[in-house]
């Protein structure tokens, strides 16, 4: 007899975003296993009400408080809760029925509801690299206190927790995170000088929102993924290798130290992952398209050149040194990547601010979070000043 699988409750924060909209196809996929509990969005309101419309979620949240009444109205046929504002957010994590917290909204305001939705014991997929980056040793200790699994989402961390799995007790001698490259993997520091946005919008291999295709053409994403795998994985930050791979298949690696190295393999595809965290420990069938080996016949890997892409090397730069200096590092990224898409600043200027501010905001060693709000507010505002002085 088949016994019948009880749905897990999802709410999925920043619902309208590339992560986001294919956590619902995973969930489309499969019915009989999980359910929309809350969706939230920060301000596309058609997408949110139309999401609404076909999910039926408990509740959903519009972080814009301005676009409420355009929300409410246009579901007021419906037994759904509407909230707004970045505190209604925060609190709709720790409803009751929900199993599993998606964090897929961009940048600092993950951090927030991250951190309420662990302390309310919620397992949470995590797509928001940021929390780990800006407070990654408070949100280890706050999952091992409310004992709750933290998944990863993101295609290189999901590959490594693969990788691990059935190898509790084997020591790691490195993990190596996969890099594409992104569009000027093969530019040279002249011509970066003169690339455009929309040159920096093209990702070869990935569809992902604005801000994180920036991050991914300056390597800033692969910096940030380093940090979020000495959190993740508890480890050293010597032990975290990053390898150019333009053909994005082999999306990261675990060397144990018998020296035998374990890969994970697919296409570039974020549904994969998704599935993984919102089905663990189970893998679960799907209709993704499927590694065909006779068209992929050059697998090719080189070093990064950090002197090309800088912000690998201040994203290092930042985890050797710790406290609040990732913290840093993401405040003044997330200010100089609105200000190159708003053409306020050039391609490579972006790597100048970050190491400015780096310099010039206060450094803490041990940060709790009051402090980690107070170091993001400062780096923000010396990072617009350096802009304004360029």
């Amino acid at each position: 007899m088949n016994k019948e699988i009880k749905k897990k409750q999802i709410a999925i924060l920043g619902s309208t975003g590339s992560i986001g909209t294919q956590a619902l196809q995973v969930i489309e996929q499969h019915p009989e296993r999980y359910e929309v509990y809350a969706l939230t969005a920060l301000n596309k309101v058609e997408l949110l009400i139309s999401q609404a419309r076909k999910f039926q979620p408990e509740a959903v949240v519009i972080a814009n408080e301005e676009k409420y009444h355009q929300l409410k109205d246009a579901l007021a046929d419906l037994p759904i809760k509407v909230y707004a504002g970045s505190e209604a957010l925060c609190q709709i994590v720790e409803s009751q029925p929900i199993d599993i917290v998606l964090t897929a909204m961009v940048g600092y305001a993950g951090l927030k509801p991250t951190i309420n939705a662990i302390r309310a014991g919620k397992a949470v997929a995590l797509a928001n690299k940021e929390t780990l980056v800006v407070a990654g040793e408070l949100i280890n200790e706050l999952a091992q206190q409310f004992r709750t699994p933290i998944l990863p989402v993101d295609s290189e961390h999901s590959a490594v927790f693969q990788c691990l799995a059935g190898e509790i007790g084997n020591p790691i001698e490195k993990v190596i995170l996969t890099a594409s490259g992104g569009p000027f993997r093969t530019c040279s520091l002249e011509q970066l000088q003169y690339v455009t946005k929309a040159q920096a919008l093209k990702h070869p291999n990935w569809e992902m929102g604005a801000k994180i295709t920036i991050d991914s053409a300056s390597m800033m994403n692969k910096g940030f993924e380093v940090i979020e795998a000495k959190w993740l994985f508890g480890l050293q930050p010597s032990q975290i290798e990053v390898v150019v791979h333009p053909q994005s298949v082999i999306h990261s690696m675990v060397q144990f130290e018998d020296g035998s190295v374990k890969a994970q393999l697919g296409l570039p595809d974020m549904r994969l992952p998704i599935q993984y965290a919102f089905s663990y420990p189970d893998r679960v069938a799907s209709t993704f398209e499927r590694l065909d080996f006779t068209k992929c016949t050059n697998l090719t890997f080189e070093q990064p050149d950090t002197k090309r892409f800088r912000n690998l090397a201040l994203a290092y730069e930042a985890m050797y040194r710790g406290g609040n200096m990732p913290c840093i590092v993401n405040a003044a990224n997330e200010v100089v990547v609105a200000a190159f898409l708003r053409d306020h600043i050039s391609f490579l200027g972006m790597s100048d601010v970050i190491e400015r501010t780096m310099d010039a905001v206060s450094f803490i060693s041990t940060p709790t979070y009051d402090d980690y709000v107070a170091t993001d507010a400062e780096a923000r505002c010396m990072a617009t000043q350096f802009i304004h002085n360029l």
